[in-house]
């Protein structure tokens, strides 16, 4: 299926795993949508609907439709959006929600065989909006990479940096590599050096780490289409048929 398993967490405490890989996919389900479209409630959890009050009928004939309460759902706190890190019009369809790691050799299968046609036949024709989340799970290099990419993203090159970063994988993510790759795709180094330094980049991380972690993510690549659950870099065949059944049901 081309799923890459979370072997490690990143060290330190703030970047441990904090759910077992098993956990329910309908939590996955129920906060795809929420992931996007809602913004992370201060008080630690996300309200996604309220209950609505219903009258008691005062005539003896039963009334056409029981007026149903809507659920309510409280779960983890969705880290906030950068629009940087995502492809597509606001207009589209289908939501793809992609959990990567720089390091996950599957991860950059998807991104060097699967992506560019998704790009191409989907993304770019306004099918298709993708999102990226961080999911640093194999260690230090893959979280070094995920805030390197955000760094980048503060020049606008998020998606390039993400490309050059998995055309080839067979070195290390160390930081000579990192800064070759920024000045390869055209980045101002020295500001992309002193980005890097930002806490507040390393916190967006760990707080993707954290959030896929709650959901249950068992590895890279995991995708949400429009909720769905999809594990892998799985064939082109098998994206299409899961962003058709999408459209679908819009």
């Amino acid at each position: 299926m081309g799923l890459e398993p979370v072997r490690k967490a990143v060290a330190g405490p703030r970047m441990r795993l904090l759910a077992a890989a098993g956990a329910a996919a309908a939590l996955l389900a129920v906060l795809a949508v929420t992931a996007l479209d809602q913004p992370a409630d201060p008080g630690g959890a996300v309200a996604v609907f309220e209950p609505e009050q219903s009258g008691i009928s005062q005539t003896a004939e039963p009334a056409t439709e029981t007026a149903r309460p809507t659920p309510t759902w409280e779960g983890p706190t969705v880290p906030p959006i950068d629009m940087k890190l995502a492809q597509g019009v606001d207009s589209a369809p289908v939501t793809i929600v992609e959990f990567g790691d720089f390091k996950c050799v599957n991860c950059g299968r998807f991104a060097r065989t699967v992506e560019p046609a998704l790009r191409r036949r989907y993304i770019d024709t306004g099918v298709v909006r993708l999102f990226w989340r961080d999911f640093p799970a194999l260690g230090r290099e893959s979280e070094r990479a995920a805030i390197a990419a955000r760094a980048a993203a503060r020049q606008d090159k998020f998606w390039p940096f993400h490309d050059a970063l998995y055309a080839e994988q067979s070195g290390s993510l160390t930081d000579e590599r990192l800064r070759a790759v920024a000045a390869r795709v055209g980045l101002d180094v020295a500001r992309f050096d002193a980005d890097r330094r930002d806490p507040a980049l390393r916190q967006a991380v760990e707080q993707d780490f954290a959030f896929g972690s709650q959901l249950g993510v068992p590895g890279t690549p995991a995708f949400l289409i429009n909720g769905e659950v999809f594990f892998g870099a799985q064939p082109l065949a098998k994206f299409v048929a899961a962003i058709e059944k999408a459209r679908k049901r819009r």
